[in-house]
């Protein structure tokens, strides 16, 4: 079985034409203001999703919304509420439609400045009432504003506790960029490596041992950037600001999880090699924005199964961890 772990939902028009209403209503339609979007609408999306799914082999993917279309930055707590139910919502129907397709997991209502139990609501509904696997946490709520803390940070820890409680992975992705020096891909980059070293530092898994998170794009920056970390780790172990048997840093590296949305064998290979190919789910975030076409091949560089296949240092068992079995691990609540 071939498992998505990085996926989003593939929604109508009439769902993103909400949001634009939601945004420039401004609670002048009164609340709750609430998405409406057909069955129909609804299942013409999802269905061309399962047709790209059956064109490259996959069996499963676990959706969320599209991050950059959420609107944690400047919008209104209401309508920020509103919005991230909705995409919740309309996930959960696409499960229901094509139960055996597709598993979800839940966006959060997030805003600088409001407290991190502001998100437990929709994590309960998300568990209780639409039968998510996890959630989708952005790291960077103000979107490039540099006012969020960072998820080292004492703000997150009862969210982190909650997550423990439930046995609840949380996928880090952020979302939109509201900074003009650069786009939300680069954004991408740069929170997801920000939020390993400040989890890194701030010593997060020795806090919450059975803490579970899935770092989007391979890790951003950091597989890439490895020594420098190394040697500033070890530069704090003998300097004595750490103890001498404290973990290396690809110790702790190696108790987040990665997807595997890199679109290049030699950045996999990197990654495999960097933190095991048993912290590695296999990752499209198809369709997105690897849709291009490679010259070199002619495939889409989202149709990532095969470049993982030609990595010929992988052994069968690697190659299901990676593709169905590592996911399993993740998820707990996946199941068949």
């Amino acid at each position: 079985m071939i498992i998505d772990a990085h996926a989003h939902l593939v929604a109508p028009d009439s769902l993103y034409a909400h949001r634009s209403n939601l945004i420039a209503a401004g609670g002048q339609v009164g609340e709750p203001y609430r998405a409406a979007v057909s069955d129909k609408d609804l299942e013409r999306s999802v269905t061309s999703n399962v047709a790209i799914m059956d064109g490259v082999g996959t069996d499963v993917q676990v959706i969320s919304p599209r991050p950059f279309l959420m609107i944690n930055g400047a919008g209104r707590w209401p309508d920020i509420v509103s919005w991230t139910m909705d995409n919740n919502d309309a996930i959960a129907r696409a499960v229901k439609m094509f139960p055996k397709r597709f598993r979800g997991v839940g966006s959060l209502p997030q805003q600088v400045g409001r407290p991190v139990s502001s998100l437990f609501d929709e994590i309960t509904r998300c568990t209780e009432q639409l039968g998510f696997v996890g959630v989708l946490l952005n790291p960077d709520p103000s979107e490039g504003q540099s006012t969020s803390a960072p998820l080292g940070d004492s703000y997150w820890y009862p969210l982190y506790e909650r997550l423990c409680e439930l046995g609840l992975p949380a996928h880090i992705h952020s979302g939109g960029c509201t900074n003009c020096r650069e786009t939300y891909d680069e954004h991408f980059v740069a929170e997801e490596s920000l939020a390993i070293t400040s989890i890194y530092r701030a010593n997060v898994f020795e806090r919450f041992p059975e803490l579970q998170l899935m770092i989007s794009h391979g890790g951003g920056a950091i597989p890439y950037q490895v020594g420098r970390w190394r040697s500033h780790r070890e530069q704090a172990r003998g300097a004595g600001r750490i103890p001498k048997d404290a973990p290396t840093f690809d110790e702790v590296l190696r108790k987040f999880w990665f997807d595997t949305c890199l679109h290049n064998r030699l950045s996999l290979q990197l990654l495999f090699d960097t933190v095991g190919t048993d912290r590695c789910c296999f990752g499209t975030e198809r369709p997105g924005s690897g849709g291009g076409i490679d010259p070199s091949n002619g495939r889409p560089y989202d149709d990532i199964k095969p470049t993982i296949e030609s990595i010929k240092t992988l052994n069968s068992a690697e190659l299901d961890g990676i593709f169905s079995a590592n996911a399993r691990r993740l998820f707990k609540r996946l199941k068949d």
